[in-house]
């Protein structure tokens, strides 16, 4: 289900550490490992990954093996292999498939998107909400507007980890200081953007891919699930239900 979603969100790079080593039959089994390589390479391959892509590692958290020093109790693993596009890669623990994770593109060149976390109110400051940057840029001296309930104000300072940022890229987790906004006007779920630059807008209605992990009964039209969309968590309705894909 882990893999699932994973791959239902966008995550393309994907490594398998096989666990508690130590607690196989006996301690440390190739063939146990072998086995659950080959039933995850399987499941994984069904989702949409390429297994060739994916490091597999046989560690062991309590005891440290193969963690960040290959472990001696192991001596039948030969390290992992993965093959991509963008040129091939081995090691032999988990800090090393983790270090060749590729870094995504930060998508500066889109118009801003930054759902917010929280809102804060802070004494000789003012109001100050906080979110993620997911695209686009994030200034201060920028006028922003905040979907739904299209708020529009000059943004004083952006800060991140308490340092004042020139600048908040996709990836940056920021708190922003905003003029003339109270703490009661902004709520979690809600979306700043550039007013200049195709700012967000609520949506009446969209059309979704859905996949159903687990249902007790029936979905048809009508169904009202609680929908969970970056940080917004709203009530909505299935007005029709189009096709199986």
């Amino acid at each position: 289900e882990h893999a699932l979603l994973a791959f239902t969100l966008g995550v393309k790079q994907l490594i398998v550490g096989v666990n508690k080593m130590d607690s196989t039959e006996p301690p440390y089994s190739e063939a146990r490992y072998e086995e659950i390589k080959k039933e995850v390479s399987s499941y994984i391959k069904k989702i949409g990954y390429n297994p060739l892509a994916v490091a597999f590692v046989p560690i062991s958290g309590w005891h440290g093996d193969n963690m960040l020093e290959p472990s001696t109790k192991m001596p039948w693993f030969k390290g992992w292999n993965i093959e991509r596009k963008e040129g091939k890669a081995n090691g032999m623990c988990l800090i090393e498939a983790l270090d060749a994770i590729l870094p995504p593109a930060r998508p500066t060149d889109k118009p801003l998107r930054l759902p917010l976390q929280d809102v804060y109110k802070i004494g000789g400051i003012g109001t100050v909400p906080v979110g993620r940057v997911e695209t686009g840029v994030l200034k201060p001296g920028m006028v922003v507007v905040f979907a739904p309930a299209n708020i529009t104000t000059e943004v004083k300072s952006v800060e991140m980890h308490h340092e004042a940022l020139p600048e908040a890229v996709p990836g940056d987790n920021v708190g922003f200081n905003v003029k003339n906004v109270s703490v009661k006007e902004l709520r979690r779920g809600y979306v700043a953007g550039d007013s200049k630059n195709n700012p967000p807008r609520g949506a009446a209605d969209f059309t979704a891919q859905v996949i159903v992990l687990n249902h007790p009964g029936q979905i048809s039209n009508g169904y009202t699930p609680v929908l969970d969309c970056h940080t917004a968590h709203i009530a909505c309705k299935f007005a029709e239900i189009k096709e199986k894909v």
